[in-house]
């Protein structure tokens, strides 16, 4: 007899969660038994829902897919996470599967091949984009230590040395110190390209 996969989906977006769940729910052994709109919402839904698997975005609101990820593999060690995201970037993909993801696909996979990928993920397999896969390998590991990823996603948002200092609780010097590594190890000549380079290869 063929096993019904339960699964969970997690986007901020209603309408990419109304597409998924229509496309999946196209799929004799695939059913789609919780939505949500927060990564900080996933564990309780899975637990409640008795999940298999969980479809999560990156970018919602409390907290993101890759730490949603994470909060699973902790919580709920049975269930199993599969990060779906308009951010094909090798960074996210890397921390991602760091975080216990155990696959990591685009949302433009044509819907046969996302349902593969749940069931893949089901079965104890590991489901990673082969372009992503690729570039992650040629890119490399993160360069940015825990604290300059902190001090580059403040700069993200502007403002001096000194209020980034206050945010993350370090004194000036030591923020500039920071930024001055991040900067040369991304390859630019400023905390807002420093900043802006690391987003785009999903170190931040």
């Amino acid at each position: 007899m063929s096993t019904t996969i339960k699964v969970l989906l997690a986007d901020d977006q209603a309408l990419v969660r109304g597409a998924l769940a229509a496309l999946l729910a196209l799929e004799p052994d695939l059913e789609v038994v919780a939505e949500v709109g927060r990564g900080d919402e996933v564990v309780d839904a899975a637990r409640a829902s008795d999940a298999d698997v969980c479809l999560l975005d990156i970018e919602m609101p409390g907290v993101d897919g890759i730490a949603a990820a994470a909060a699973v593999r902790d919580a709920l060690p049975g269930v199993r996470t599969l990060v779906v995201t308009t951010f094909g970037r090798p960074g996210y993909l890397r921390r991602a599967l760091e975080a216990g993801a155990s696959g990591f696909v685009v949302k433009d996979t044509p819907a046969r091949q996302l349902a593969e990928a749940v069931r893949r993920v089901h079965a104890g397999l590991r489901v990673v984009d082969p372009s992503l896969a690729t570039e992650s390998l040629v890119d490399g590991a993160n360069p940015l230590t825990e604290r300059e990823r902190e001090v580059l996603g403040v700069a993200l948002r502007g403002g001096t040395v000194a209020a980034i200092a206050g945010v993350v609780h370090l004194s000036p010097g030591t923020v500039r110190n920071h930024l001055s590594a991040a900067i040369g190890k991304t390859g630019t000549s400023t905390r807002a390209e420093a900043a802006r380079v690391a987003q785009e290869r999903g170190w931040l």
